[in-house]
């Protein structure tokens, strides 16, 4: 375990405690400026709980970025399958703006089972993507090599943080405006806890491959770190926009391709913290671009919206843009330092 002062180890895990909930519900447009802070406190527990553990646990583990993916699907489907149930409720949203969504959802209801693919699709991709990736992602490209690589909390930490997040979880559970008063039927339940421990076991199983080499590991070199994001940007956007079933299938050949192509491209010399930023990255800036037509979940007049919408999008300017000038400062000290003649550093240790 690492000798680090407990301050500084645990400074980037408060960080993604505070910032996963913020980049699930805030990010997009769903609360004003003024109800933002609520929001990130109340669901911390929950969300940056969760964030930590799957962060925490493929570090430890070495599970790498698929393991996170895993993870953090996995905590989707518990999440919107097991504790607010919003994926079996047909009228989670009946009390809020996006009640005219409910139409679109019943257009792809799974015969027997009672749950729409297409908020399935919805609910579980944006928590892979913003709740976990993103701010997985950001948090890390703040900090040099080593701390982003291994974990930040002993066994005492980790302890904490899962009763964070399993007493963040049941508070949702039992809140009347968490799950809202739906209890979801035994089948609905069983597949939703056999799909999650599916995803669980899967990452797991990541540990007996990540270390192998693959026979890709040469040249070409990894793709500039616009590609990555690009590539997560087109599926990000191209998930939402076909309706019906066909949709549904755009967004999962999107999200195999893009799966496919960030796995291949990582193995290349030259994948580092800039392309994983940018693919981290990319699904916070176009949600923060959209906020601006999202509703609020409730009503708000046109200034409170803007000045929210506004914010949103001066906070993921700020840590987006932040993470990039630390990650270049990072890079200019490394080659200073690479051509510093032995024994005269180019600048001090950072």
């Amino acid at each position: 375990m690492t000798t680090e002062p407990l301050r500084r180890r645990l400074a980037p895990a408060v960080a993604l405690l505070l910032l996963a909930p913020w980049t699930a519900e805030c990010s997009w447009g769903g609360f004003t400026l003024t109800g933002m802070p609520f929001v990130v406190l109340v669901l911390a527990p929950m969300y940056g709980g969760a964030a930590l553990l799957i962060r925490e646990t493929a570090r430890r583990l070495g599970l790498g970025w698929p393991g996170i993916v895993l993870l953090a699907a996995a905590f989707g489907v518990v999440q919107a399958g097991l504790v607010d149930q919003s994926l079996f409720n047909p009228g989670f949203l009946d009390d809020t703006q996006f009640a005219d969504t409910r139409s679109v959802a019943e257009a792809t209801l799974v015969p027997g089972l009672g749950f729409s693919a297409r908020q399935a699709v919805d609910y579980v991709g944006n928590h892979v993507a913003l709740t976990i990736c993103a701010s997985i992602a950001l948090v890390e490209s703040y900090l040099g090599t080593g701390r982003r690589s291994r974990p930040w909390l002993g066994h005492p930490g980790l302890v904490v943080t899962a009763l964070l997040w399993l007493g963040g979880s049941l508070l949702v559970f039992a809140d009347d405006g968490g799950r809202k008063g739906f209890l979801a039927a035994p089948l609905q339940l069983a597949i939703a806890t056999g799909l999650a421990l599916a995803l669980v076991t899967a990452a797991l199983l990541r540990r007996r491959y990540a270390g192998r080499p693959h026979a890709d590991a040469g040249p070409p070199a990894a793709p500039h770190p616009v590609w990555p994001a690009l590539v997560v940007l087109v599926a990000y956007v191209g998930a939402g926009i076909v309706p019906g079933w066909p949709g549904v299938g755009l967004a999962a050949a999107l999200a195999a391709l893009t799966a496919v192509l960030l796995t291949r491209w990582s193995r290349r010399p030259g994948w580092g913290q800039r392309q994983v930023l940018a693919a981290g990255s990319s699904s916070v800036l176009v949600v923060a671009a959209f906020a601006y037509e999202v509703p609020t979940y409730s009503p708000a007049g046109p200034a409170a919206a803007l000045a929210g919408d506004v914010a949103i999008s001066v906070i993921v300017l700020l840590l987006v843009g932040g993470a990039w000038w630390r990650l270049s400062g990072r890079a200019a000290r490394d080659r200073r330092r690479a051509a510093a003649p032995a024994g005269h550093p180019a600048s001090p240790p950072a």
